[in-house]
């Protein structure tokens, strides 16, 4: 049965909090196997023989209903993440530079080239771009007079939702389910 990890979109955040004990529940109400949650940023991780598609449908609409809030959700197999995490999108020089920090943004789908494009406009001295399937790879340079680290500005160009995390934690959950 394939591993997931479901990569939850807010899950804690405009006054919500949802313990991840609480969360696991919620997961096993689904009737996933083997469910674990990885550090408090909505990571759950689970065995299922259901489609990913259909997993990120039925799991939003059981959190809605639980939790009475959406949680945009979205699946990547272990596989795929491995697959992520050896992704090189920009040169070592940069990542491995002590002033830069690679996040990896999940979409639901691929945007197209125009709206690709658009977002790529948006590089800057601060931070770059890069895409691959339905990844957005953000290295964000930590530089004198930096501006806030924010996602809503490339959520309106790509005009769909996504969700962050830090390529160290795709990295940890790459080697803690190989």
């Amino acid at each position: 049965m394939p591993k997931y990890v479901a990569f939850l979109r807010a899950i804690n955040v405009g006054g919500h909090t949802v313990k991840m004990d609480h969360l696991r529940s919620l997961f096993e109400e689904l009737d996933f196997a083997n469910v674990e949650t990885f550090i408090a940023s909505g990571n759950v991780i689970f065995d299922s023989g259901t489609k990913a598609i259909q997993l990120e449908r039925k799991i939003e609409k059981h959190l809605n209903e639980a939790l009475g809030y959406s949680v945009t959700t979205f699946i990547r197999s272990t596989t795929e993440l491995a697959i992520i995490s050896d992704y090189e999108p920009f040169a070592k020089s940069e990542l491995t530079d002590k002033r830069t920090v690679l996040f990896i943004a999940f979409l639901n789908a691929s945007p197209s080239k125009a709206v690709q494009e658009k977002v790529l406009k948006l590089r800057s001295r601060f931070a770059d771009f890069h895409f691959n399937e339905r990844e957005l790879y953000w290295l964000r340079r930590r530089l004198p007079g930096e501006p806030p680290l924010a996602s809503a500005p490339l959520e309106k160009v790509l005009g769909m939702q996504m969700t962050f995390r830090n390529a160290n934690t795709i990295r940890r959950l790459v080697a803690k389910y190989p």
